[in-house]
Parts: structure tokens; C-alpha cells; sequence
């Protein structure tokens, strides 16, 4: 493939979400990712604290999710959980992951979808890994010391978002690249986090379907005050503008 044909192939797979992140960015600058700096905020605070020596505790009684506390506990604690890191990975991982896909989210889809989602995402984790321990092991399952094991933290909430923004925006080379990696990742260490982005993936393409029969449902409705089919956007499905 010539650098004509892969310019071309670039520009429909990411030309209008990068035109639609470029000229929010150039209008707004910072201002239009307030969720977004305020999650790589709360990822730099959590890392700093939970690394002091009075810090892990508080950190795990506030944003640590197990299989093996309470629902109640775990659904109180779950908000929080987007943003504590994982203490066995380099934190950058997770600031640079949450800036870019939250980055990109929050302009595409807003602040309050945005939030929606990412929470939507790790709760499907969390859910899926109490479901997986009862299963055992095997390939649906986990064994029984997953229970003891901390959720994902962001990761979840990152794949849910990359997988719903891609499919919104129909970049389907990008969302199609992010479930074969979670797969490979499954299929190489078939451990509670892998699986957690599994079960977020899953949740992510099923609401990314229900959106997609309303919106087609939807749409011959809007045409008869937009002017007609030929007045929308010029990929069928793909967001002009943020909802």
C-alpha cells in the first residue's frame, strides 16, 4: 500500500474524530477536558498516597474493589476505583492511557456520557469477576483466589471507552485492533484483569448496538426536519458534533 492509499485510509478511519478533538482543542485548549485532568488529578493522588507508609490503607478502604467484600461495599467503592492505579504497574501507564482516551471521550461524547461510560465499563468488570470465582476455574472462570485480587482500576474504564468511542465514530480498524489485543491479552494470561476487559468489552459493544438500532430508528424521523438523507453527516452514524 503507497502513502496515497494509507493517507486516504487514515483519513476514514480517524479523520473526522480528529477533527472534531483539533478543533476543540484549538477553541477551548484546556478547558475542554475538565473530567479528564480531573481523573489524571486523582490517578497522581491516589499513587502518591497509597505509596506512603500511612497512605495504603485509607487508598484500599476507599477505591479498592474485590470479589470477596460485600456488593454493597464494592458498588461504594467502585467510582473511586476508576482511579486508583494498579500498584504492580508504572503509573505513567495509567496517566497516559486515562489522558488520551478520557481526552478524546470527554470531547466526542461529553462529560456526563463520558463518566457514564467509563463507570458502566468497570462495573461489568467487577460484576463479571464475582460471576467467573462462582463459575472456577476454566475458560468462563476464575479460581477461587481471584476473589483476593484488586479490580483493574482505569484499565476497564480506558478499553470500554476506546471500544465505544471507535464504534461511535465508526473507526472500526482501531475498535476491532483494541478487542483482538484484550483477546491476545486473555489468551497469553488468562488472570481476573484480562477477563475483567473481556466482560468490559462485551458490555461496550452491546450498548454500542442498542445505540445504533435507535439511532437508525431514530434518524427518518430527524431527516423529515434536517432537509433529507442527504443533509447528515457524510459516514452514516458518525456524530457531527458532541451529544
Amino acid at each position: 500500500m503507497n502513502r496515497a492509499a494509507l493517507r486516504r485510509a487514515a483519513r476514514t478511519e480517524w479523520g473526522p474524530l480528529v477533527t472534531n478533538v483539533s478543533e476543540a482543542l484549538a477553541r477551548d485548549r484546556l478547558r475542554a477536558i475538565p473530567l479528564t485532568l480531573s481523573a489524571v488529578a486523582l490517578i497522581v493522588v491516589f499513587q502518591l498516597v497509597q505509596n506512603q507508609p500511612w497512605g495504603y490503607g485509607p487508598v484500599q478502604a476507599v477505591g479498592s474493589v474485590r470479589a470477596e467484600v460485600p456488593w454493597w461495599l464494592a458498588l461504594l467503592r467502585t467510582p473511586l476505583s476508576l482511579f486508583v492505579p494498579a500498584l504492580d504497574l508504572p503509573v505513567w501507564g495509567s496517566l497516559v492511557q486515562v489522558l488520551l482516551v478520557f481526552g478524546i471521550a470527554e470531547i466526542c461524547l461529553g462529560r456526563r456520557r463520558t463518566l457514564a461510560i467509563a463507570y458502566t465499563a468497570t462495573l461489568a468488570g467487577t460484576m463479571y469477576a464475582r460471576l467467573a470465582i462462582a463459575l472456577g476455574p476454566g475458560f468462563w472462570g476464575l479460581p477461587a483466589h481471584a476473589a483476593k485480587v484488586v479490580d483493574t482500576g482505569p484499565s476497564a474504564a480506558v478499553v470500554g471507552l476506546a471500544v465505544y468511542v471507535s464504534w461511535r465514530y465508526r473507526a472500526w480498524i482501531t475498535c476491532g485492533v483494541v478487542v483482538l489485543a484484550m483477546a491476545a491479552e486473555v489468551a497469553a494470561k488468562p488472570n481476573l484483569a484480562g477477563k475483567e476487559h473481556i466482560a468490559a468489552i462485551v458490555t461496550m459493544l452491546a450498548l454500542s448496538a442498542a445505540d445504533e438500532v435507535r439511532r437508525r430508528r431514530r434518524k427518518p424521523r430527524d431527516d423529515r426536519f434536517r432537509g433529507g438523507p442527504g443533509s447528515g453527516d457524510q459516514r452514516s452514524g458518525a456524530p457531527a458534533t458532541r451529544s
